[in-house]
């Protein structure tokens, strides 16, 4: 029996592995991945090159003006990558630079608003997995499934660490610890959209789960989410 398309929000803290079940669920549901944190990234690597003064609110609508943010699909790499007014720059938001100003960038209510419009036309057709801080509660509020995923720090560190190092990214465990504290505290006290548990997301801790487990556990939740197509006739 054909599924209902649904949406499905993954918020959490930084480094929990959102983006990491986001893809996995969208390759498994062969539904759209859209990388919203690879959004706010985009825009701080346009302005750091850009010498864009983020307290200049005009600076701010003037540099949006002038942005262009796509996801184009890898089949070589099996996910879509991020593309700044044409140009690939996957790696490039990656960077230590652009992670120190990332969460400031994202304090900013023009830039949010401009990415949540850009995210909400991308959904209009549903069959979408999406993750980032404020999914559930701000960007899709009327989501099917949303999932808040939560890590000890240790753990969350030792994961970015990693990831860095695959990618010949130089950063210390100490600076990545470092980083995650104060990105963890921007987002949770900004004034314009910040991070929180919706109140009818599903809270995973996947500190001990393998990515196996954490994607089937999420896949179950999925399911059981999809009403079928029939029903809503």
């Amino acid at each position: 029996m054909q599924q209902q398309q649904i949406i499905i929000a993954v918020d959490g803290y930084a480094s929990c592995g959102k983006s990491t079940l986001a893809k996995d669920l969208a390759r498994n549901l062969e539904y759209i991945y859209l990388d919203s944190g690879a959004m706010y990234r985009a825009v701080t690597l346009y302005c750091l090159r850009n010498n864009i003064d983020i307290m200049q609110i005009n600076e701010i609508n003037t540099a949006l003006e002038n942005i262009q943010i796509d996801f184009r699909y890898n089949a070589e790499i099996g996910f879509s990558e991020t593309y700044l007014n044409g140009e690939n720059v996957e790696r490039l938001i990656r960077s230590k630079e652009v992670s120190d100003r990332v969460s400031e960038v994202a304090v900013i209510a023009e830039i949010r608003v401009f990415c949540v419009e850009q995210q909400r036309n991308i959904g209009k057709n549903r069959g979408l997995c999406c993750d980032g801080r404020d999914i559930g509660t701000v960007v899709f509020p009327d989501a099917e499934l949303k999932i808040f995923l939560t890590a000890d720090m240790d753990i969350r560190a030792k994961r970015r660490f990693e990831e860095l190092q695959r990618k010949n990214i130089e950063m210390t465990y100490d600076e990545i610890v470092a980083n995650l504290k104060k990105r963890d505290h921007i987002d949770s006290t900004r004034e314009h959209s910040p991070l929180r548990k919706a109140a009818d997301a599903i809270e995973i801790n996947n500190s001990y789960l393998s990515q196996t487990e954490q994607l089937k556990k999420a896949l179950s939740l999925a399911r059981k989410a999809m009403v079928p197509a029939k029903q809503l006739d």
